[in-house]
């Protein structure tokens, strides 16, 4: 059993931020990186909206940096995903897919959130080469082009909207012949001239080549098919956070986002901190979570000095 006084879990903006803040607090933090090191983010391509680099940054550029400062600062960063956690009295135990047990007096949690897909194979070949979840991340590298947004919900609604802003045509692709978005934001989409609805239809193949995505099949209720050319192709269908491991000890909303309390990152569980989008249902957004990071890193400090 390593005893360490605190453990970060998750290797994405949240994660490295805290790390930082830790470090520079003298906390010694050890941060175990998770399945997908650099987080959501390293799904994508280009930022163009994290502060400070007028000219967009690099994704994985963007999540090394962090790294790389973590570290520096004397961040223990470590491979290894988390399996198995008992939250139920302090110092907290995690276990390690590779079998390292850890036991932690303070404990943050920010395992992140992941994007729903539809499971097509023609999807995940071309992710990150036309085919993304994140409109707002994404959405200016397809200014006058034709794009589309799958699904019939809120968020949906709200990515096509925001596209229509940037597009020269958006289609959203709707397995039903009604919307589940609020009345104003299906109103909204609607009422706009850019945006097209293809009602009862089912995405079975999106198509592209060594470019990327140059357009999408689409199945519709009588079993028909055709095809719609486009330029990128979003998905809106929703993220499941990653807080499984946790829930049995830690409060989560209906859908499974840790409940932290107010503004703090503090969660029900004393000593339990939660930052990034395993916390955040609204905003999942890069620099957004390097904030709450550094919160948890300083909730994290203030609970262990006390």
């Amino acid at each position: 059993m390593e005893e360490v006084r605190l453990l970060i879990l998750g290797g994405g903006p949240a994660g490295y931020t805290a790390a930082i803040y830790a470090c520079r607090a003298g906390l010694n933090p050890v941060l175990l990186e998770g399945p997908q090191p650099g987080g959501q983010l390293t799904t994508t391509t280009m930022v163009e909206n994290y502060p400070g680099f007028p000219g967009g940054v690099d994704a994985f550029t963007l999540m090394t940096a962090m790294r790389d400062q973590a570290k520096g600062l004397g961040a223990d960063i470590r491979s290894g995903i988390a399996v198995e956690a008992d939250l139920s009295s302090r110092p907290f135990r995690i276990r390690t897919d590779g079998g390292v047990e850890f036991s932690a007096e303070a404990l943050i949690i920010a395992t992140g959130a992941t994007a729903k897909y539809l499971g097509l194979p023609s999807e995940k070949e071309f992710r990150g080469r036309g085919v993304s979840a994140c409109a707002t991340c994404d959405g200016f590298f397809y200014r006058k082009k034709v794009t589309a947004v799958v699904g019939g919900g809120d968020t949906a609604c709200e990515e096509a909207s925001y596209l229509a802003g940037l597009c020269s045509k958006v289609y959203m692709i709707v397995r039903r012949d009604v919307f589940r978005a609020s009345e104003a934001s299906a109103k909204r989409v609607l009422e706009n001239p850019k945006i097209e609805v293809l009602w009862k239809c089912n995405t079975k193949e999106v198509l592209g080549d060594e470019n990327g995505v140059t357009g999408v099949r689409l199945v519709r209720a009588d079993g028909s098919e055709f095809e719609v050319a486009l330029d990128g192709f979003f998905l809106a269908i929703g993220h499941h956070p990653n807080s499984d491991l946790f829930r049995q000890w830690v409060a989560t909303d209906a859908e499974g986002y840790i409940v932290t309390n107010g503004s703090s990152s503090a969660t029900n569980v004393e000593g339990v901190f939660a930052a990034g989008d395993v916390q955040d249902p609204h905003y999942r957004q890069a620099v957004n979570a390097a904030a709450s990071g550094c919160r948890a890193a300083l909730d994290a400090e203030k609970f262990l000095k006390q």
